[in-house]
């Protein structure tokens, strides 16, 4: 029996939105819906290589939509962003405690205009009729002190490589609905009036394969996804004497970190012959995989620090001044902070601003050496340390073994190592506790600059902006449409200790994101999420000491406070939110605390 619903390809630009279109269309039993992610060129390379004469209608969201159109005849739709989306969005921002603006293409702009009107919101608006003014438009608004923009894909794509701080407005429910509405009228009068070359669509079937196609005398005929290096197309003509002409030839190529394996076959069309060559490529590997010795090219760095907390988040804040000028020198860096800084990310931070960008960057983690990797490290010629340009990252300092830790030291002195390569270092130091002899050890032999990243206890006045910045990125990768916090559920999040930091931060906002089912994440939810987390944490904290019984109530009193202070990195407000007292209070056990200690002097 044929099948006689229509199909539909839908490409989203972000992964939130092909969740929302897969949940829609569970609503349209007569269409078969295909949903892929792909924004711009990936959107377009997906609508390229899909199989040809299937779909009768595609329907994506702007930019992308545009672009699509350019490289096919079958109807495309545009998912429209309503006033909801773009209300719903500036609803989420209101969080954010610095300026920002809104900033794209008229389809999100018009819409602004006629909120802020409505709603007497005090906001710049500007509009960009093309790519290509994107990012002028945005250094616009840099220069002018701005650290945030609301913006459609195309800008908050580029808003976050200029590392601007940017909630996207996502396309909710009703416009998905419409835009498949349109589809259906649009595939329906398709069907009768398509005309498809069956032979091209016919040979672009792979996913990830190259097709070529040659004709008899060996001239290129047709390519996908993209033009062929000369090396290949060389070797494939050599071939087209050896096809059968019937059945396949099948052989293999090699081209610099790329392995092919090439399926040949003969295709014939108005009695011309063509050369069809099917070429999958696999990735040769292009080193040994030791413990704890890993090496990450500048793209492979940038992916991973674009998609982390610290830039999704705008957890950087004015930390990413002081790393561009530690950057710009050659001198040992000491990054030190408590579980869950970030440290990692700053050290690629580093690096990306480096002059040594594309150079390695290799990670030596020494909490996963075994004798093996070490011996690799410092005894091997093809080691990381023999290479000139490099930046070495040691990270987790204080797991480095004892034994080990002097022959790394003297290799980095003997060898004048820090005059070839560029050397970062971390080490976990927990607030209270004393500082690791290793790292005061390399620190002074070497003159380490030392960065200490804050805890997020110590910044819980900007708690409510990472939140809804990271909220906002959520909703991207979810599908979700949650509009913000409800006040309360906040107001525990600035109160909560966070002693592993962002990496806990992150876990709990992505719980929170993945329970709420409402418009808000509700108080409720925060308090019994939050109630986990401090049980989790007692179970971990081995048993306090008894206390000392020689002392008086309000000398153990003014010691608690004391040790709670500083446990906020020395914020009095989160420590007297913490205790449940008031500043004021808080402030005279301080008082006195000093007071006995200048009588003891």
């Amino acid at each position: 029996m044929v099948d006689s619903r229509i199909r539909i390809l839908a490409i989203a630009p972000y992964e939130g939105m092909q969740n929302s279109i897969e949940r829609v269309a569970e609503a349209y039993p007569d269409i078969q819906m295909d949903v892929y992610t792909g924004n711009l060129e990936d959107g377009v390379a997906i609508v390229q290589n899909a199989p040809s004469n299937v779909y009768d209608c595609i329907i994506s969201r702007g930019g992308t939509a545009e672009m699509i159109r350019r490289v096919t005849d079958i109807p495309v739709v545009e998912i429209h962003l309503s006033v909801y989306d773009v209300l719903r969005t500036m609803k989420l921002a209101e969080n954010y405690s610095k300026r920002y603006a809104i900033a794209g293409f008229p389809s999100i702009t018009g819409p602004a205009h006629t909120l802020c009107d409505l709603l007497r919101y005090q906001l710049d608006i500007l509009t960009v009729r093309s790519s290509d003014e994107v990012e002028q438009t945005l250094e616009g608004l840099k220069e002018k002190g701005y650290r945030m923009v609301i913006c459609d894909m195309i800008t908050h794509t580029a808003a976050r490589k200029m590392g601007l701080d940017a909630f996207l407005i996502t396309s909710g429910t009703e416009g998905i609905h419409d835009a498949i509405d349109q589809a259906l009228m649009l595939s329906t009068w398709f069907r009768r009036l398509r005309q498809e070359n069956l032979f091209l669509r016919s040979i672009a079937q792979g996913e990830n394969a190259r097709v070529v196609v040659l004709d008899e005398d060996g001239k290129q005929f047709y390519v996908s996804p993209s033009e062929p290096p000369a090396e290949l197309s060389n070797a494939l003509r050599e071939k087209i004497c050896e096809i059968p002409a019937s059945g396949t030839l099948k052989f293999y190529y090699s081209e610099h970190d790329l392995f092919y394996t090439v399926t040949a076959q003969i295709l014939k069309m108005d009695a011309a012959r063509y050369n069809l060559f099917y070429c999958i490529p696999t990735r040769i590997p292009l080193r040994s995989q030791r413990s704890g010795i890993r090496s990450l090219n500048k793209g492979e760095c940038e992916h991973l620090v674009m998609n982390s907390f610290y830039s999704i988040s705008g957890a950087m804040g004015e930390l990413g001044e002081t790393i561009s000028s530690v950057a710009a020198t050659r001198q040992p860096v000491m990054i030190i902070g408590e579980p869950g800084t970030g440290k990692e990310q700053i050290a690629r931070f580093i690096y990306l601003r480096s002059s040594l960008v594309n150079k390695p960057f290799v990670v030596v983690n020494c909490e996963r050496m075994n004798d093996k990797s070490w011996d690799f490290l410092l005894s091997h010629y093809n080691s990381p340390l023999n290479g000139t340009g490099n930046t070495v990252y040691f990270q987790s300092l204080e797991k480095m073994p004892e034994e080990r830790q002097t022959e790394v030291l003297s290799a980095i002195l003997e060898t004048g190592l820090a005059n070839r390569v560029r050397l970062i270092f971390s080490c976990v130091c927990r607030t209270k506790e004393p500082v690791p002899d290793v790292l005061r050890m390399f620190s002074t032999r070497l003159g380490c600059l030392t960065l200490n990243l804050p805890t997020l206890r110590s910044r819980s006045d900007e708690i409510p902006s990472l939140a809804s910045l990271y909220l906002g990125n959520l909703n991207l990768e979810l599908g979700k449409q949650i509009s913000g916090f409800e006040p309360h559920a906040i107001e525990q999040l600035c109160r909560f200790g966070w002693p592993f930091n962002y990496t806990q931060f992150k876990r709990v906002l992505e719980t929170l994101t993945t329970l709420t089912t409402s418009a808000y994440i509700q108080s409720s939810v925060v308090a019994e999420l939050l109630a986990k987390e401090r049980d989790l944490i007692r179970s971990a904290v081995p048993a306090a000491a008894s206390i000392d019984t020689e002392r008086t109530l309000d000398q153990i009193i003014k010691d608690v406070v004391a040790q709670t202070v500083a446990a906020h990195g020395g914020n009095r407000a989160a420590a007297a939110r913490q205790l449940g007292i008031s500043r004021t209070t808080l402030w005279r056990y301080l008082s006195r605390k000093e007071d006995e200690a200048d009588r003891v002097e």
